[in-house]
């Protein structure tokens, strides 16, 4: 009987431990919650105070870069945007703007034209208009003047072609028109007459070429339009003698020999 009454207590002794194991872990899990509540907290406001003075400071500068470009020119010297001009040295253009350009630190204001039929495009300081030559184009009555200058008798100077070459290239660059129309009437042959050498025939295309654009913007027509009116006006000019052709001829000849060179100016007659 003594031996059964042990055995009884022995099991109850085993049991409490076990339920006091259980609730131990519980706090372990409430120590690590606290931690990550500590570093939020911490963050949070340190990204907000420092974000707010820099999203201010370049809103207040912004406005004064927006009012510095208030620059829209559209005329100086005379000469507006998109109208035809007459730049010597190239021809007819058209000025497609004038705008502002800072070079080598200084400002300079520049006429923006463009030569359609050379593809080019050209920018002049708006304060050098006058030295270079650049005008307006011709009004009307000056170019009935220069198409009845086609309709004269054609002045060949009896000098090496060299130093006429040069003169109607001089003529030829100096952007007036009547002096244009000289060198086309001088230098033109017709189908009777003999062929003209290579340099001469340069020289005329490029003197037709000045004359028919003016001609052309001018009255608002083509260009081929324009030069069958300069060859209407050549063919009612009175018609090279031989006598004077073969002058003129020997003339262009006695540029290789280095004779002949007075500077006489003869009139063809018909």
């Amino acid at each position: 009987m003594p031996t059964k009454s042990a055995k009884t207590p022995a099991k109850p002794a085993t049991s409490k431990p076990a339920a006091e194991t259980k609730p131990a872990a519980k706090p372990a899990k409430a120590a690590v919650a606290p931690k990550a509540e500590v570093k939020t907290e911490v963050k949070a406001p340190v990204a907000k105070a420092a974000a707010k003075p820099e999203v201010k400071q370049p809103v207040a500068a912004a406005p004064a870069r927006v009012e510095e470009p208030k620059k829209a020119v559209t005329q100086r010297q005379g000469f507006k945007a998109n109208e035809f001009v007459v730049y010597p040295a190239h021809g007819v253009g058209q000025i497609l703007a004038i705008e502002e350009q800072e070079i080598a630190g200084a400002k300079l204001e520049l006429f923006v034209i463009n030569f359609i039929k050379d593809k080019m495009t050209l920018r002049v300081p708006t304060a050098k208009v006058g030295n270079v030559g650049m005008r307006k184009l011709s009004d009307p009555a000056l170019v009935k003047k220069a198409l009845e200058t086609l309709k004269g008798r054609a002045r060949v100077k009896r000098t090496m072609w060299s130093r006429r070459a040069q003169e109607y290239e001089a003529k030829i660059n100096s952007g007036d028109i009547v002096a244009i129309a000289e060198v086309v009437r001088d230098l033109y042959r017709s189908e009777s007459q003999p062929e003209q050498s290579y340099s001469e025939r340069q020289l005329y295309e490029a003197a037709l070429d000045r004359l028919s654009r003016e001609i052309a913007v001018v009255q608002h027509i083509t260009e081929t339009e324009a030069v069958k009116e300069v060859e209407s006006q050549l063919a009612k000019s009175p018609r090279r003698g031989a006598k004077a052709e073969a002058e003129a001829d020997a003339g262009s000849d006695s540029d290789l020999d280095g004779d002949s060179d007075d500077e006489t100016v003869t009139d063809e007659a018909a």
